[in-house]
């Protein structure tokens, strides 16, 4: 089959580009930048350079193929103009699922963000179906939490076969990119410089290992009903166990320092006035600290037994992420 990746240069769509043409078919790849492309295999794959809100582009590369992953997002903390988050994860999906209704090209895999999904309470993991009981934290959420009602409208109004999938805290080899912080992590604590942890270290947040993510989007292509949404995670760990388990696994104890929330919000703010000034993007934003303030207990529940997806446990993904680290790294 053929297949039209958006995002095939990022962290995700690169790795699941290569599943893809590993297992024999071939690709339609979607790049900004030229120099992003290396990574990419050099055989089974047919770049199309484009923009998600350059509808023409879209509807070229969209051209001759069976289905589509749209894997793109602006997945930043922060942009100086926050309708950046809108015009490229709710217009720019729209452009792509557009492009596709116009191609004859009905199936569809959407990435969007367990971010979405709402916080869990009182120690119950949250589900697909749970209702929010706070309001979305940042741009990023509330932008993809947008798209996936249009996508509820395209399937029920267009007939178009749109699976969404909602990625948690994704960690393990590839790019150390915006969407591999967990990884960028581990890599400063292996390197003694990740020192800091909000509050008391006891908010709880899912992990979930690269190859299962990517496993993950090829069963919701396979499996996955029109109009519902999966969550493609791992294991519920507090940022205590997550470190506790990280130091069990490289001998390293590194101490942590847990601050106090308002000295973290007071930093993040200085950080965000900062990114204003100067146009780079900071380390945190105080709706980021907010949202890591919650517990994000989740439940795969659906996709495992809808998709047949099955998780890497925690301590074997992390493993497997030490381990290229020191072999990528040396660290």
């Amino acid at each position: 089959m053929k297949y039209f990746i958006t995002g095939a240069t990022g962290y995700i769509g690169q790795q699941l580009t290569e599943q893809l043409v590993a297992g024999g078919h071939e690709v339609h790849a979607l790049y900004r930048s030229e120099k992003k492309t290396g990574g990419l295999p050099k055989e089974g794959v047919h770049l199309f350079k484009g923009d998600l809100l350059d509808p023409d582009s879209l509807k070229k590369a969209v051209k001759g193929t069976d289905a589509v992953f749209h894997v793109a997002a602006f997945a930043k903390p922060w942009a100086k103009d926050d309708q950046t988050f809108y015009r490229l994860n709710v217009d720019g999906a729209l452009n792509v699922f557009h492009a596709a209704l116009e191609a004859g090209v009905s199936k569809i895999v959407f990435t969007s963000t367990a971010g979405v999904i709402s916080p869990s309470k009182d120690g119950v993991p949250s589900d697909e179906s749970t209702p929010r009981w706070v309001e979305h934290f940042t741009h990023y959420e509330r932008s993809k939490a947008k798209a996936e009602k249009e996508v509820q409208k395209l399937v029920s109004k267009e007939g178009l076969e749109i699976i969404t999938v909602n990625p948690t805290r994704v960690y393990g080899p590839g790019l150390l990119s915006d969407s591999n912080g967990v990884t960028r992590m581990v890599k400063m604590y292996l390197e003694g410089k990740f020192r800091l942890i909000p509050g008391d270290g006891s908010s709880i947040g899912n992990y979930v290992y690269i190859d299962d993510v990517v496993e993950g989007h090829l069963k919701a292509m396979e499996k996955g009903r029109p109009g519902e949404r999966y969550i493609l995670g791992g294991d519920n760990a507090s940022f205590n166990e997550f470190f506790k388990i990280l130091s069990q696994l490289t001998g390293k104890e590194q101490r942590l320092f847990k601050i106090p929330i308002p000295v973290i919000n007071f930093a993040a703010r200085l950080m965000e006035i900062r990114a204003d000034l100067t146009n780079k993007d900071p380390l945190l934003t105080p709706p980021w600290v907010r949202k890591y303030l919650y517990n994000w207990q989740l439940s795969t529940e659906k996709a495992e037994r809808e998709l047949g997806y099955r998780p890497t446990p925690l301590p074997e993904g992390l493993r497997k992420t030490v381990e290229w680290l020191v072999g990528e790294f040396r660290v």
